[in-house]
């Protein structure tokens, strides 16, 4: 068991715990392909409890290398830009494709899913193994995948119109590679 404490091990403890990230990203987007929106949703919040743990635990007990780093931006992408975008669409969009304008559906969501790359490969660029910034440039994924559920929760009131919505993806997307400060917790 001396692998989960070892540094240079690909399955040392956090990156154990970002392979659970990982999964249950998988699993929400399973849920989410089969309709079912309150599993996908338990899963896609698993994923950020599990992000928020590797971190602390590369952190603890200095496990924190390259390899870490990069499948920590992978495990971000797929749970945090790639599900909730996908959230979004099957929760709002599918099934009523006759009724929208599926080119600026489809330019919302690229323009999402391209930020949210965007901004893990940048914040990779800038990351120190072991470092961690007092600050985010732009907002971070996980907290643009909040953003995100608050906008569905928002849509489910009646109060906002499904256009609304993609606006705010767009917002978000900026947002993600903007140059706000949020503080690191």
């Amino acid at each position: 068991m001396n692998f989960l404490f070892n540094k240079y091990s690909h399955f040392n403890l956090a990156n154990i715990v970002t392979f659970f990230n990982i999964a249950s990203g998988i699993f929400a987007i399973y849920f989410l392909t089969h309709d079912e929106f309150f599993a996908a949703a338990l899963f896609a919040w698993l994923a950020g409890a599990f992000d928020i743990f590797d971190g602390k635990i590369a952190r603890k007990y200095n496990l924190s290398t390259e390899f870490g780093i990069q499948l920590d931006s992978y495990a971000d992408f797929l749970s945090f830009v790639i599900v909730p975008a996908m959230f979004i669409y099957f929760a709002i969009f599918n099934g009523k494709e006759e009724f929208f304008n599926m080119a600026l559906i489809a330019g919302a969501f690229v323009y999402y899913i391209i930020s949210g790359l965007r901004r893990l490969i940048q914040f990779n660029l800038n990351a120190e193994e072991g470092e961690v910034e007092k600050y985010f440039t732009g907002v971070p994924t996980p907290l643009g995948a909040i953003l995100l559920w608050v906008v569905y929760l928002i849509y489910l009131t009646g109060f906002i119109h499904e256009y609304f919505v993609l606006g705010m993806m767009v917002i978000i997307g900026f947002l993600l590679n903007s140059k706000i400060k949020i503080k690191h917790l």
